[in-house]
């Protein structure tokens, strides 16, 4: 993809708010032309223009997505990035959490953006062209009590997506996993679902959500400033594969990841010794 044009089309999943919102917004004012989607297209943003095209879209509605993928080519000839951002997060204990939610969020969350991606996959192997991204979170990362089904579907996306980048890099294709942490969107709001609280849990989660809740609003990340970030990532001459977003992410990440690695020195001697002798 010649990352210095200013005519690249965008496909973007939950655009009615947070960043899916923002996404919209840096991508027309970079020039870009935009297919925006979402569950209700009423909520969109609009007007619709020649540079931006409204679409239905529910990720867990395979014949919505074809639809507005064939829209989407059919109106503008080609995708050129992907940003799968549709989502929303579930916390609370394992127990607190019923088996049918929790398959909602992994539907909405994991195989949402696998439905999408094969979607829109095919016509950008065949231009050889394409940029796929894919909102995850430091929750993908850094997991915690209370995270079993958000961080399940984020880690399982992250897995996938490292994956897809070795396998379509060759076609020309990227793929960039954006890893935000706090930013003032709807996400610890209205798209904020909890479990049902258990006695036995209380004293572990209710102080955390309490903490949670009582910063929306207030958070320091400002989503527009991420998704300028991210058109600026993707459209540098070395695209990354990860984009922690926040000094939080990084101060998380990089505190786990040193954390895992020393873990993983101190069982060395215990799990190294097993191949035959």
């Amino acid at each position: 993809m010649d990352t210095t044009r200013a005519d690249r089309v965008w496909f973007i999943t939950g655009a009615s708010s947070g960043f899916g919102r923002e996404f919209v917004r840096a991508a027309l004012d970079a020039g870009h032309r935009v297919v925006a989607t979402a569950r209700n297209v009423d909520d969109l943003e609009g007007p619709e223009s020649e540079s931006l095209l409204h679409a239905r879209l529910d990720v867990t509605d395979q014949k919505s997505i074809d639809t507005a993928v064939t829209h989407a080519l059919d109106r503008f000839g080609q995708i050129d990035v992907l940003v799968n951002n549709a989502g929303y997060g579930l916390l609370g204990a394992f127990e607190e959490i019923d088996e049918h939610r929790f398959r909602e969020n992994v539907d909405v969350n994991f195989f949402g953006p696998l439905a999408v991606t094969r979607a829109v996959l095919p016509s950008m192997r065949a231009r050889r062209s394409g940029h796929i991204v894919q909102m995850s979170s430091v929750i993908g990362v850094v997991p915690g009590p209370g995270g079993t089904a958000y961080a399940g579907t984020k880690f399982a996306l992250e897995g996938f997506s490292e994956a897809l980048a070795a396998e379509v890099r060759h076609l020309g294709i990227g793929v960039t996993i954006v890893e935000p942490g706090p930013f003032r969107t709807d996400a610890s709001g209205r798209s904020m679902q909890w479990g049902t609280p258990l006695d036995d849990y209380a004293e572990l989660i209710g102080p955390a959500r309490t903490a949670f809740e009582a910063t929306h609003g207030t958070q320091a990340g400002d989503p527009r400033r991420g998704a300028d970030a991210v058109l600026a990532a993707i459209s540098s001459d070395n695209p990354p594969l990860r984009l922690p977003m926040g000094s939080t992410s990084f101060e998380w990440i990089e505190t786990y990841l040193l954390g895992r690695l020393e873990q993983a020195r101190a069982v060395r001697a215990a799990g190294s010794d097993t191949d035959y002798s």
